[in-house]
């Protein structure tokens, strides 16, 4: 799979992963399949910020959640993490013991992945040369087999169809989140309609510029049932975003900013006014950038 290194990474000594935030640049709903589950069009970027997930062989399985957001995350098999290690087991029979050790940087339920995320760290971090890892994520849910590629890339479908997307730039970016979790089906039941139009063709070169004309079906869903989420963009658009969006299904939300200086100074204008705010700045990957593999 692209930008996992799967293939050549063999739990046989201590690996350091990185787990990066999934942010939809723009997300249509374009159709509900008679399952329930939601067609999605979305241009999907990673960022250089994100989680990182440790694997080490260990005499008996453990796992621990460390790190500023890490109070309330499970540990037990409700985990996605875990929920990777036992279904790669199933599908390869590798059973050898892990210390799994997450550290845990990005906010829960709010629209970046970062549980999906985790559990493609963990499947990348056990895969061997041939292992099916796109299969086996799509088990355990609609965004695994994009964050296992974490590459730019379009998702279609339920987010099992993936287009990479080539020259894809870097971006400048703030992320924000106002402290409220939003439930995804709560989100999607608001939907005024699942039936809209899909994503335009594609950005040749000013990526703001086709963003405009894009949206996030959920936005307005999320905004209704979370208002902080809209004086969160507000934040942004006063710190001098060129533009905003929510993520996913929210509450966090990005500005696209000229470049890392000023996202940075951004970032640290807005965390001064809302202390108890995430707000980070970060880049996303370029098309090609990615490496799953923390090197020592």
């Amino acid at each position: 799979m692209p930008g996992t290194d799967a293939g050549t990474i063999d739990v046989i000594e201590r690996l350091r992963l990185r787990a990066p935030a999934k942010i939809n640049l723009a997300l249509h709903v374009t159709g509900r399949r008679p399952d329930g589950y939601h067609l999605l069009d979305s241009l999907v970027v990673f960022t250089r910020f994100g989680d990182e997930l440790e694997i080490a062989p260990a005499a008996a399985d453990s796992f621990e959640v460390e790190g500023p957001f890490a109070k309330g995350i499970p540990t037990d098999g409700s985990n996605l993490v875990i929920k990777a290690r036992d279904a790669f087991r199933q599908v390869y029979g590798n059973g050898a013991a892990l210390a799994l050790r997450l550290a845990k940087n990005l906010p829960p339920a709010s629209g970046i992945g970062g549980g999906s995320s985790d559990a493609a760290a963990c499947l990348a971090g056990m895969a061997r040369a041939g292992d099916d890892l796109a299969g086996i994520g799509l088990r355990l849910g609609a965004d695994l087999p994009m964050c296992l590629a974490a590459e730019p890339l379009r998702a279609r479908g339920i987010g099992e169809l993936i287009d990479p997307l080539p020259d894809f730039p870097a971006l400048s970016l703030v992320l924000a989140n106002p402290g409220v979790e939003v439930p995804t089906s709560e989100i999607f039941r608001r939907l005024s309609s699942p039936d809209n139009a899909p994503l335009p063709g594609l950005p040749q070169s000013d990526v703001v510029a086709w963003l405009r004309a894009t949206r996030n079906d959920l936005q307005e869903p999320a905004i209704a049932y979370a208002p902080q989420i809209g004086e969160c963009l507000r934040m942004l658009e006063r710190s001098g975003a060129a533009f905003t969006r929510m993520s996913g299904s929210g509450a966090t939300c990005f500005g696209v900013f000229t470049d890392f200086d000023a996202a940075s100074r951004a970032a640290e204008r807005m965390r001064a006014e809302n202390g108890s705010w995430f707000v980070t700045a970060t880049q996303s990957h370029a098309s090609g950038t990615f490496r799953r593999r923390i090197e020592p």
